[in-house]
């Protein structure tokens, strides 16, 4: 088959008469979505499609599924583990226009968005209006891409994940037909949950348009403390000792020795020093964030904690959680010419300790630079292993630390992926944890929900 009569050339030719000129083939917009975020060999899709509407979504899905193109949804390109690497060419779908706030509800408290809103969007927008959304990665995310990796983040710990916060969806099947998903109902009892099917799905069973959220008041009162510890597993049996007795943190997050250390240096974090140390907030009323405060620096002084330093004002807490959502790239900065390789283990809370103690061996002994991070409320944390981009021994290196990680919080009773998803990276742990039967089940979904294999192939599933 010659290069002219590809069925992608058909998809395109045929695309721009309800796309224009917002279908590219331009190399550079293909280089942008050859990947994410992540160390993937990239991709060039064959053209890039720029969609405004639910409609010119589910114009293309059936055009490329007549024609058997495969498709990729792009959103921010902030994934972690190959979900927007166009595996197999063909379209990809960028959705970072479609960017509508279409309904707040006050009194609901809910609100309808387009995917390619991203959580900050919102929060601006609902600031004024006494509402906040809390699903908080750290990362410039759209919601849509939120929805499509199960995503989390630092408040999940008090308020949940992605997977709690969503309350219906619309979304584009593989041939092109709109479906909608949920309700706006505190609870239902009739049917399928079709929304928690496509939550978390990365794209392979359907096209996210619209998002129904769940909305919460903004808290009556805020504070942040910082507290450091001589050593790792003091800083780890706190966080334990926390949960375990309900105190109702609303974030909770450990950096050790290395992520510390590349933080204050790259967020310029003055008087901290470079210690296993925990990030705290604590929202509610006056009264009640006071007490839980109390409650956790006993605990942790307990523990060998050194201090209890307090945040009330809004530029500390700002400053504070910047440089938490930027360890990623403190890490990054901390080795020139590095790339991460980042874990995602979750394990049961009283597993932690071992999980996270046996992953420093693991690091230590391996010799490789790692950084640690990790949203250790909910038992989930990141081992950024920092590696030279040009040394594909040390890139193999880093993948066999990362999967001794793995295995280890397997055997705790974890799980692979926390929140950043399969994709790529995280796909020949799913057989070990889920067992093939259930992946058999996975496959079946997959190819009822799309028979020819067009959205987001190569991700979730080996081979």
């Amino acid at each position: 088959m010659t290069a002219e009569t590809r069925p992608v050339d058909h998809v395109i030719a045929q695309a721009r008469a309800f796309l224009g000129d917002r279908i590219s083939t331009n190399n550079a917009i293909r280089e942008q979505h050859s990947r994410g975020e992540d160390t993937t060999t990239p991709v060039l899709p064959d053209a890039v499609a720029f969609a405004e509407t639910t409609e010119e979504v589910s114009q293309l899905l059936a055009l490329c599924h007549r024609h058997g193109v495969p498709v990729t949804a792009f959103g921010a390109g902030t994934s972690l583990e190959g979900h927007v690497t166009p595996v197999r060419a063909g379209i990809t779908l960028d959705l970072s226009r479609m960017t509508a706030i279409l309904d707040v509800s006050q009194e609901d408290m809910d609100c309808l968005v387009e995917p390619g809103v991203t959580r900050h969007q919102l929060n601006d927008h609902l600031r004024d209006q006494g509402l906040f959304f809390p699903v908080d990665p750290g990362s410039h995310c759209t919601l849509g891409g939120m929805v499509a990796t199960r995503a989390s983040g630092t408040n999940a710990v008090r308020y949940g994940t992605i997977r709690e916060n969503v309350m219906g969806l619309e979304v584009v099947l593989a041939d092109g037909r709109v479906i909608n998903t949920g309700s706006r109902t505190r609870k239902a009892a009739n049917g399928y949950d079709l929304t928690r099917l496509i939550i978390g799905s990365e794209g392979t069973l359907g096209i996210v348009t619209k998002i129904r959220l769940r909305l919460y008041g903004i808290p009556e009162a805020t504070s942040a403390a910082v507290v450091q510890f001589r050593d790792l597993k003091g800083c780890v049996e706190s966080v334990i000792a926390v949960m375990q007795l309900g105190i109702p943190v609303a974030r909770i997050e450990l950096l050790d020795t290395a992520q510390m250390t590349a933080c204050i240096a790259y967020s310029k974090l003055e008087g901290m020093e470079p210690l296993p140390t925990l990030f705290l907030e604590f929202h509610g009323t006056e009264a009640g964030v006071k007490e839980q405060a109390e409650s956790v620096q006993a605990i942790t002084t307990e523990m060998g904690g050194l201090g209890f330093a307090w945040a009330a004002d809004q530029e500390t807490r700002n400053k504070l959680w910047t440089a938490r959502h930027n360890a990623y790239w403190a890490a990054i900065a901390s080795r020139p010419n590095s790339r991460g390789i980042t874990t995602d283990v979750c394990v049961p809370i009283s597993r932690l300790a071992e999980a996270l103690l046996g992953a420093q061996e693991d690091v230590d002994a391996s010799g490789l630079a790692c950084c640690t991070v990790g949203h250790v409320g909910d038992g989930n944390f990141h081992t950024v292993i920092l590696v030279d981009q040009d040394d594909p021994a040390a890139i193999e290196q880093a993948w066999a630390l990362d999967r001794k990680i793995v295995a280890r919080g397997l055997s705790l009773g974890g799980t692979c992926s926390g929140e950043h998803g399969v994709g790529i990276g995280k796909a020949e742990f799913l057989e070990t944890e889920h067992g093939p039967e259930a992946l058999a089940v996975m496959r079946s979904i997959k190819a009822t929900l799309d028979p020819k294999g067009i959205l987001n192939p190569g991700k979730i599933f080996r081979n």
